[in-house]
């Protein structure tokens, strides 16, 4: 994928930087930050807005990044938020370093702090491979995505939607309407064990119950070197799935379409649709026809063809992993990955807003050498708003609503008056008609229609 066609999120903060190590290679000012190249303005020098800042009540879970989405995620903030909003946060860093440090204690302490309360909003962050350890040879383990143990410890599914613009149509023609995809944000290969052994032999799974009782079943016999993974799930979960679901559906009166491969993991993902059948029956079927709304099973590979035929318009349920990958074809079809919201809903309410895609690595090593960089900060920013409208709605407080609105708004008027990052120019019908601008551009752009409107 193009670089311009990835984005991210970010914050800069000296407290929280101080001692921060870079990749190996990158050199660093004594802080232990790498240096900002001179001509890179962080600072846009705005006067300050004669008006009264927006008062918070409680705060929201702040969870830092990496790399450009890191840079990224403090420009929003100085740009977009601290001139308007009294913000009022509690921070947790979670960049790949910090979180080496700290044994991965702080993502563990940030999913707590958001049940604790309420909200939260999170900037993009590594979840490192063989590679990333060669990069950052700092780190002692292969540490696990912070997203999959953030939703673990919240159980919580995943809604992910485009944002619409005037100026880029869906490369899929008949699509007219925006497709949701309502991910489980528990269990299956990002909670996985996994496995590599040399010589033949046979694997199996054996499960010890509380009472002593075991069952084991053979995997696989195999006569040289094989990989070997080992995944769950939880019935808890796969129900509270379920009902976040239905109730998504209800809320925003659309239908839902869920789909697993029950034909061969027959008691897998027999499992996840026998739930989802239950929780239909037996509590939302009345309300689902009242509103006229329609709930549809299929398998994974037909739901697909669906999709790609249909007008859009609807929700899609997907287990874990077949909603990681269906949210960046859905996106990616919409126009950007840059361009999809992302909200975790708890069952007991909580949320966690984020942007659906990753880092932007290249960008990153770009602005490392004082290249201005073109990245795409529209999910960032309505992970921002997000957080902010819902702790407005929790807190009663309108003023912070209609400011998630109106900077909304702003973002959705810049990009319609032709103004955008160099990964959507060509996506419109009429490149000609529109300006690629760097991301400090586009974010003064966003402010200057912003002020217009709370003027």
């Amino acid at each position: 994928m193009p670089d311009e066609l990835l984005c991210g999120k970010s914050g800069i903060s000296k407290e929280r930087d101080k001692n921060r190590k870079q990749p190996a290679g990158v050199s660093v000012n004594d802080s232990g930050n790498a240096p900002l190249p001179n001509n890179i303005n962080t600072n846009l020098n705005w006067k300050e807005i004669p008006m009264e800042k927006i008062k918070m009540t409680t705060p929201i879970v702040e969870m830092d990044g990496d790399e450009m989405t890191r840079v990224l995620w403090g420009m929003i903030k100085d740009e977009l938020i601290l001139p308007f909003i009294d913000l009022k946060t509690e921070y947790y860093d979670l960049g790949l370093l910090h979180r080496n440090e700290t044994q991965d204690k702080v993502t563990v302490d940030a999913a707590n702090a958001t049940r604790k309360y309420g909200v939260a909003v999170k900037c993009a962050t590594i979840t490192p491979n063989a590679q990333r350890m060669k990069e950052y040879p700092q780190l002692t383990e292969m540490w696990k995505s912070p997203n999959g143990t953030i939703r673990s410890i919240l159980d919580g599914t995943v809604f992910r939607a485009p944002i619409l613009i005037d100026s880029i149509h869906p490369v899929v023609k008949n699509w007219k309407k925006p497709i949701t995809i309502a991910r489980h944000a528990y269990g299956d290969v990002y909670k996985s064990v996994d496995m590599y052994t040399t010589e033949p032999g046979t694997c199996t799974m054996t499960f010890v119950g509380e009472s002593g009782d075991t069952k084991t079943l053979t995997v696989q016999k195999v006569d040289g070197p094989a990989v070997w993974q080992g995944a769950h799930n939880k019935e808890k979960s796969i129900r509270s799935f379920a009902k976040a679901c239905f109730k998504y559906a209800i809320d925003t009166k659309q239908d839902l379409w869920f789909s697993t491969k029950d034909t061969i993991a027959k008691i897998y993902d027999g499992e996840f649709k026998r739930v989802f059948e239950e929780e239909f029956e037996n509590n939302y079927r009345a309300e689902f026809e009242k509103l006229g709304l329609t709930y549809f099973y299929t398998l994974i590979d037909d739901a697909v063809a669906r999709v790609i035929r249909s007008e859009g318009g609807f929700i899609w349920a997907c287990k874990n992993y077949d909603g990681d990958v269906m949210s960046d074809m859905v996106s990616t079809a919409f126009g950007s990955l840059a361009m999809m919201t992302s909200v975790l809903v708890s069952p007991d309410g909580t949320t966690e807003y984020e942007a659906a895609h990753g880092t932007v690595t290249k960008h990153y090593y770009r602005h490392l050498k004082g290249e201005e960089t073109s990245t795409n900060p529209m999910a960032t920013i309505y992970a921002w708003t997000g957080a902010l409208r819902k702790r407005g709605q929790l807190d009663g407080i309108t003023e912070l609503q209609t400011f998630a609105d109106k900077l909304e708004a702003a973002c959705v008027e810049t990009l319609n008056s032709g103004i955008m990052t160099k990964d959507l120019v060509g996506l419109v019908d009429d490149p000609a008609s529109v300006k690629a601008v760097t991301s400090a551009k586009f974010i003064a752009a966003i402010r200057e229609n912003l002020e217009r409107t709370l003027a």
